[in-house]
């Protein structure tokens, strides 16, 4: 496979797409304390989780410190061309960095650490009876975190913090079933920044003990030649066949999701070889960029890392990682094959051919240039698999990355790599860590108010309604009230999470779906396992749901095709990702750990649902072993959801409607 055309710049392209990587240009003296300091974040973040003992509340409190500290350094407050320049002729600023982002970035550590330098007997005794000092620092770091959210990852995920502050402070009068008593700004800094059910609560906690040291894996793992082997076994597996570069996509961005969780990373990593080649053997550019795209956010929802929604399911479900592992198996390979089996007619549709000899790398070569690169994702699975803490997982994985690096023949790890490393994977978490602590204000309010308890009751009562109007609808009629509900409930929540999360972070996005969805699905019967990847599957769907599909942008920024249609085309693709979770929901089985687990129940869904997606696949395509005429692919799609749907009688029904077009398919091809 070729390299890619020089005049593509990717890193361009990443930054374009991803705010959280949109960090400002900086002069060469302030660039080497920056760096310092990163490297210094990535380090302390080693040794506290890994070595050493640091309470909890102040090891938050110094993540936040480093998190909120460096955004104000690293992102300008805007970042077009004109404000550059404005920046580089103002007498109050110093390497492109103005004045107030000083006074903003010491405000923020100073803010942070206040109340975790505390003595635990004095913090014990301000919760609840805050002094003036505590509600001034609390109100500074509120304001900050809001900002440094805005900087880093958009306005959307502060304007929902804001709606949710005015909630909590005007409750009073909020309509219908979210009227509730309000509270004071005192109470609510209280609330927010003394106790840990806000900035200093589970979102924080996670990002500061898990999601960091995977992050920093996820980079030194790839320096070492990982995503190198993965993309190369990628195109031994898959290249020679039909269409072979866009499968090459789809294993090369699943082996890439194990240790990245970033949808827009995984997409220009792996997609600045893939496009390339899948246009060069034919595919529509607009289908190149959407197949990268599809494939790509599959990453988060891939073991052993699933973006970082894995390690927020161990901490609110209080269940090992490897369940939680295990449990996303199956629908992420669910997802990938509902991606292969469109690629693949596509490319007999339109007659393409694989790779050839000599666009494919040697096998010899690649196993003895990076098959030490394997060991470290071996260490981490192995550890996690045994039933050890992530943290303790990710550090030994770091360990082994940085070993192999520097003993590895081909491709040696440097001491200068290493530091750009750490600098790298702390810069990779600051938007999310921004995000985080901006989260924990709307998690906050969330349990200050009860408003999860009654957003539930609205979704259910209006789910109630909608079920009432069609239930006299045949044949919507022969289904009971209950099921209705249920399912109307499940479209509202799907819905919400789509919209919720097409200017969020995923992990911001499944937080707080997950605080105020997650009592809805409870109040309907729905096991918490099932709820939280109910939420975090739909949250994921919206990096390929137009307007906002930053994958999807990303790709066709490679590609160099229309954006929107792009992103279309990479919903079209995914769409087994939208039909699955309603799957496990209605079959919890799926998921393999749940309480409601029976073998014969799993195969029964499982193979139902292979089938389904295949269908769909096909009605989607226009293509079976002939291209389908419009009514046909109506049927077929019709069919593919008596599949998905639970039971062995709908499956019947279903085979009823496209074993008609199968046999005349056949008959024809042979004839």
């Amino acid at each position: 496979m070729e390299n890619p055309k020089k005049n593509i710049d990717f890193e361009a392209i990443e930054k374009k797409y991803d705010p959280q990587l949109a960090f400002r240009k900086i002069g060469p003296k302030i660039s080497i304390i920056l760096s310092t300091l990163l490297v210094l974040m990535s380090v302390y973040h080693f040794w506290a989780s890994g070595f050493g003992l640091v309470r909890e509340v102040l090891h938050r409190g110094i993540h936040i410190s480093f998190v909120i500290g460096l955004v104000f350094l690293l992102f300008s407050y805007k970042r077009t061309k004109k404000d550059s320049e404005k920046q580089n002729s103002s007498f109050l600023n110093f390497q492109n960095i103005d004045l107030i982002d000083y006074i903003f970035a010491f405000l923020a550590v100073s803010s942070a650490l206040y109340l975790p330098l505390l003595p635990p007997e004095i913090l014990a005794q301000r919760v609840g009876n805050p002094q003036i000092i505590d509600v001034f620092m609390g109100s500074i770091l509120i304001i900050l975190t809001l900002e440094a959210a805005r900087r880093s990852v958009g306005a959307t995920l502060p304007l929902i913090s804001i709606i949710f502050i005015l909630f909590a402070i005007f409750g009073p009068y909020a309509p219908g079933a979210l009227k509730h008593g309000g509270t004071s700004w005192l109470g609510f800094v209280n609330h927010i920044y003394i106790t840990n059910q806000g900035v200093y609560g589970i979102a924080v906690g996670v990002m500061a003990q898990y999601v960091f040291l995977f992050i920093l894996f996820g980079v030194l793992a790839t320096r070492v030649g990982l995503g190198k082997l993965f993309i190369d076994l990628s195109m031994l597996i898959a290249g020679k066949f039909s269409g072979g570069p866009a499968k090459v996509a789809i294993f090369s961005s699943a082996f890439m999701g194990t240790i990245s969780g970033s949808s827009i990373a995984n997409t220009v990593t792996t997609g600045s070889l893939t496009i390339p080649a899948m246009k060069k053997v034919g595919y529509p550019s607009h289908f190149s960029g959407a197949v990268e795209a599809a494939s790509s956010t599959g990453g988060q929802i891939t073991p052993p890392i699933l973006g970082a929604a894995a390690f927020i399911m161990v901490e609110y479900l209080e269940i090992p990682l490897k369940d939680i592992l295990a449990a996303a198996l199956i629908p992420a390979l669910l997802h990938y094959f509902g991606i292969f089996i469109m690629v693949h007619l596509e490319a007999k549709k339109l007659g393409l051919r694989g790779l050839s000899q000599k666009e494919m790398p040697n096998l010899t070569k690649v196993i003895k240039d990076n098959w030490l690169s394997l060991l470290p994702l071996i260490i981490l699975v192995y550890f996690i698999l045994s039933g050890r803490t992530p943290d303790f997982a990710a550090i030994y994985g770091i360990i082994s990355c940085v070993t192999i690096g520097f003993i590895k023949p081909s491709n040696r790890l440097s001491f200068k790599d290493l530091w750009i490393c750490l600098e790298s994977g702390a810069k990779n978490t600051l938007a999310v860590g921004a995000a985080a602590t901006c989260v924990g204000i709307i998690v906050g309010v969330v349990t200050l108010t009860g408003v999860g308890f009654r957003l539930g009751f609205v979704v259910i009562q209006t789910a109630g309604d909608i079920s009432n109007f069609f239930s006299n609808i045949w044949p919507i009629s022969f289904f009971s009230f209950e099921d209705l509900r249920l399912f109307f409930s499940l479209v509202l929540i799907a819905i919400s999470c789509i919209i919720m999360g097409a200017g969020i972070p995923t992990t911001a996005t499944y937080i707080i779906l997950v605080a105020v969805a997650a009592p809805a699905l409870a109040q309907l019967g729905i096991e918490p396992l099932v709820a939280h990847f109910f939420v975090f599957y739909y949250g994921v769907l919206a990096d390929i749901t137009p307007p906002v599909a930053l994958a999807a942008y990303a790709a066709s920024g490679i590609a160099k095709s229309n954006p929107f249609k792009t992103g279309n085309t990479a919903f079209r693709l995914g769409i087994a990702k939208a039909l699955v979770p309603f799957v496990f929901v209605y079959s919890p089985s799926l998921l393999l750990i749940t309480g409601e687990f029976q073998t014969n129940q799993l195969i029964i869904t499982l193979t139902g649902t292979l089938i389904g997606i295949a269908l769909i696949g096909i009605a989607f395509s226009g293509y079976l072993f002939r291209p389908l005429m419009k009514y046909e692919q109506l049927l077929i799609g019709v069919g593919s959801l008596f599949f998905v749907a639970p039971g062995i009688e709908s499956m019947v029904v279903g085979l009823f409607i496209i074993f008609p077009i199968f046999f005349l398919q056949f008959y024809k091809k042979k004839n």
